[in-house]
Formats: structure tokens, C-alpha cells, sequence
């Protein structure tokens, strides 16, 4: 009998991961998947246009990743907005442009420099500069080499920097290696990842751009990265 129930819940596991697989396996769903890996929330209107298909279309693909809980839809006042589930889903699709940019053939650097020197992972920092603080943080023995672990010596050097880092009542993890899909290195993920891009934006050392994941540094921020983590932003 016990055989039979583990027999039955394999069965239903591989089913769940064909379909969730399926939802990533369709062009348009895939565009509208990455531009929401910008964070913030889209209108089915503005998903369409990065899709390139119908309204129609648009919103008959949003119900598929709603139903597979890939996107959740947010209702303010006449307006329906979407956004990632959360950022297991994020790190799920920045995993996957890792493995896609790797099996690619012939393997050509074709990511725009902004973009490949700093943008955002959903809510963290990714690109060239989220992995050379990755590597910082590695070296002053703050995290581990895996990025797992956030050692105690590195919360109580952030912290001094007012950088105070928690998972929060979810069940996310404190720290983690984001691996970068166009680095094909580890970048800061979890949720030290997240508390470093809230604080640097609220600090105003970054700037994000509207309707894009690049980010640029400003002047102060230039500063900042230079004295409090020895990293050189500019290009």
C-alpha cells in the first residue's frame, strides 16, 4: 500500500514539474517572465507590447502563469497589475538564463554593456558589480564561498554600516549564491541580496531606470563603493 501511495505522489511530482517546465517553454510567456524580473508590477496592456501579441493572447498567458503561480495579479482601484510570485521564481528564471546562456552555441558576449555591468535580479543586485561585492564579501570572510552563509563577522560589519539583514518571517533564505546568468558567477541573493539593493537605492548611491533592469551608479554612490567595499564601479 505504501509502495503504491509513493508510486502515486511520483507521478503527481513529475506531472507538477512538466507543467510548471511547460509554462516557461512558450516565447511570449518567456519575454513577459523576464521584463517582470525588473521587479516592479506591469499592466497586461504593457505585457503584451513586450511580448508582441494581442491583448487577447497577453491575457490568456497571464492566466496560465497565474494558475501555475509563476506571476500574481494586484487590483488598485480600475487598474490589474502583475508581478513574480515571489523570488523563488526570480532566482528559478535568473538559474535558468544561466543554463540557457551556457548551452548556447556559438557562446558570444551579445548582452548590452549596461546591462552586463550592473541591473537588477528582482529585488537584488546582479551583473558585473553585484559579483565583484559577491568576491568582496567572500574575501573579508563576511560570507562563505558557496554564499550560503553569512558568517557572524560579516553581519556585525554590515551592521556597523547600518546594513542590518534579516529573512524576515518568510521562509527565504538569509543569504545565498544568485548564479549570474551573464557572469556565470555567484552574485549576493537571499535575502542579504535584497537588504543591499533596498539600502543602496534608499542611500541614493544607484539609480534604476523605468521600464528597465539597468542600473547606474551615481557619483555618491561611486564614492560608497570604493571606501566601504574597495570596489571600482566605473567603467
Amino acid at each position: 500500500m505504501t509502495s503504491v501511495m509513493l508510486n502515486e505522489e511520483e507521478a503527481e511530482l513529475e506531472s507538477r514539474m512538466a507543467l510548471t517546465a511547460a509554462v516557461m517553454a512558450d516565447k511570449s510567456r518567456s519575454r513577459m517572465l523576464c521584463a517582470l524580473m525588473d521587479g516592479r508590477a506591469w499592466t497586461a496592456t504593457e505585457l503584451s507590447t513586450v511580448a508582441d501579441v494581442s491583448a487577447s493572447t497577453a491575457s490568456a498567458h497571464l492566466a496560465r502563469l497565474c494558475e501555475q503561480r509563476f506571476v500574481v495579479a494586484l487590483a488598485q482601484g480600475r487598474h490589474r497589475y502583475f508581478r513574480l510570485a515571489g523570488a523563488d521564481i526570480a532566482e528559478l528564471l535568473e538559474r535558468l538564463m544561466g543554463v540557457a546562456w551556457a548551452t548556447s552555441t556559438p557562446q558570444k558576449i551579445t548582452t548590452p554593456p549596461g546591462l552586463r555591468h550592473a541591473r537588477t535580479c528582482y529585488d537584488h543586485l546582479a551583473g558585473e558589480v553585484a559579483v565583484r561585492l559577491f568576491d568582496t564579501l567572500v574575501s573579508r570572510q563576511w560570507l562563505t564561498a558557496d554564499g550560503d552563509t553569512l558568517t557572524s563577522l560579516g553581519q556585525e560589519k554590515l551592521a556597523e554600516m547600518g546594513i542590518v539583514i534579516s529573512a524576515g518571517v518568510s521562509r527565504r533564505k538569509l543569504s545565498c549564491g544568485c548564479l549570474d546568468w551573464s557572469e556565470r558567477r555567484f552574485h549576493p541573493g537571499g535575502a542579504l541580496g535584497a537588504t543591499l539593493l533596498r539600502c543602496f537605492t534608499e542611500r541614493r548611491w544607484i539609480k534604476t531606470e523605468t521600464g528597465s533592469r539597468h542600473v547606474t551608479f551615481t557619483p555618491l554612490g561611486i564614492r560608497k563603493l570604493q571606501s566601504e567595499f574597495g570596489i571600482n564601479v566605473t567603467r
